[in-house]
């Protein structure tokens, strides 16, 4: 998945201000305990980091954009 792919599905998921905040703030367990923005920038490729928003949050993430 290219990066450009991966912030265009977390923001129909949950709007452009909101999946920032998520980005930017939420640490999530599935990603030892990093937000997505460090687990980006640590090298994490994109599916995994997907893979890992979409097991924290299955109610927001539409089945279409698994």
């Amino acid at each position: 998945m290219r990066l450009t792919d991966f912030w265009a599905r977390l923001e129909e998921a949950f709007g452009p201000d909101y999946a920032a905040s998520i980005a930017r703030d939420q640490v999530l367990s599935q990603l030892n305990g990093r937000t997505i923005e460090q687990a980006l920038a640590s090298g994490e490729q994109t599916h995994v980091v997907w893979r890992a928003v979409c097991a924290a949050y299955p109610d927001r993430v539409p089945a279409r954009l698994r």
